[in-house]
């Protein structure tokens, strides 16, 4: 577990160069991506599901993201595109492709639905998150 994180801080760190992320928020944007990372890794370990350690691990993702922003005033989508790269399924899409190209086509609509319930699971994780700041800042104001 400890590898698949650092992994995932690695990942991420490499993407966020890629995408010119500023250098003083690397290592932040890699932190969040990580810890995101060990809470899907977490919620799967005590038997959650796919789609539901995606929820909670992007909820953290966009959590974290929010406070960094706030806190190193900068935007958010700096650290939510990087940080939520790990829990993005691009396994999920491949197997998809791979089944249709072997014509399993049982196999196509299971790796499908997960794969979109999965994509679907992290879109509402982040529209929750946002949507609580949103209102907060529209309470302070």
């Amino acid at each position: 577990m400890i590898i698949q994180v650092l992994g995932a801080f690695v990942a991420v760190l490499g993407f966020s160069t890629v995408m010119e992320v500023p250098k003083k928020l690397l290592i932040h944007t890699s932190v969040i991506g990580a810890t995101g990372w060990l809470v899907y890794l977490l919620m799967s370990r005590y038997g959650y599901t796919p789609v539901m350690s995606s929820f909670g691990s992007a909820s953290i993702i966009s959590l974290l993201s929010h406070i960094s922003a706030r806190a190193l005033k900068a935007p958010v989508t700096v650290f939510l595109i990087g940080g939520i790269l790990p829990v993005v399924p691009g396994a999920g899409m491949y197997r998809t492709a791979y089944s249709l190209m072997m014509e399993t086509s049982a196999q196509v609509y299971k790796n499908l639905q997960e794969t979109l319930l999965i994509a679907g699971a992290i879109a509402v994780a982040i529209f929750i998150t946002d949507s609580i700041f949103r209102l907060m800042n529209t309470h302070r104001k």
